[in-house]
């Protein structure tokens, strides 16, 4: 015996000793033809609102590019969509890789985890698929990244990442609250005063990308959003 009541469509076939009438192969067309389109249709192609040609690039960054390819099998967007302005590309690759890539007292997946918290304040569409699939991948947790995209206060965190990413959501929302009480939480986790400014350092990064990808409706690559689930 069934807990659940059969679909009203199951008990009329009983009842009737019918079957339900199929769909033609023409309504079956024209039902597939008026599905929406992927909703990451165009993101690999369309990378940003603006129209913006891109420059030659410089033997460096034309290697760098080459890189990204051989390690990720694709170039990030965010590179394509700097690539107008060599000045501008090599400056935001140097900064980045210091940033996240470097030697620091903060991990690599602490670093992408304040990425993300960030930019879940921010909304930022770009830097949450990016970087949700670097904190999936880093972790070898899936739940945790989607958590941190949705809110991190939510995932079970242990003491040490609440307080950084705490302290870098309200440089992020609320900076002129920031106080010396704020640097001692850290602290009393053990951070040093090189981590406190690696904290904020990456937390400024963000709040400056995400303006620039809001602004420009910066649209992340599509393989984004199959990586480690």
């Amino acid at each position: 015996m069934s807990l659940y009541p059969p679909p009203p469509q199951a008990t009329r076939q009983r009842k009737t000793g019918q079957m339900p009438k199929r769909r033609s192969p023409t309504a079956r067309k024209e039902r597939l033809q008026t599905r929406r389109p992927p909703a990451t249709e165009g993101d690999d192609t369309k990378l940003t609102a603006l129209k913006l040609p891109p420059a030659p690039l410089s033997a460096e960054m034309a290697a760098y590019f080459a890189k990204c390819e051989e390690k990720l099998g694709f170039v990030p967007n965010v590179l394509q969509t700097y690539a107008f302005d060599p000045a501008k590309l090599s400056g935001f690759v140097a900064m980045y890789n210091d940033l996240m890539l470097a030697p620091s007292g903060l991990s690599k997946l602490e670093r992408e985890m304040i990425a993300v918290a960030v930019s879940s304040h921010n909304r930022c569409y770009y830097c949450l698929v990016a970087h949700g699939a670097a904190v999936r991948t880093l972790s070898g947790d899936p739940a945790l990244g989607e958590l941190m995209v949705m809110n991190y206060r939510a995932a079970r965190l242990s003491k040490r990442e609440r307080a950084m990413l705490d302290f870098a959501v309200k440089l992020t929302a609320e900076p002129w609250q920031v106080e010396d009480a704020d640097r001692q939480l850290l602290r009393d986790e053990g951070f040093t005063d090189r981590d406190i400014w690696d904290i904020a350092s990456v937390a400024g990064f963000f709040n400056m990308s995400n303006r620039v990808a809001s602004a420009t409706d910066m649209r992340p690559n599509s393989v984004y959003h199959r990586q480690a689930r």
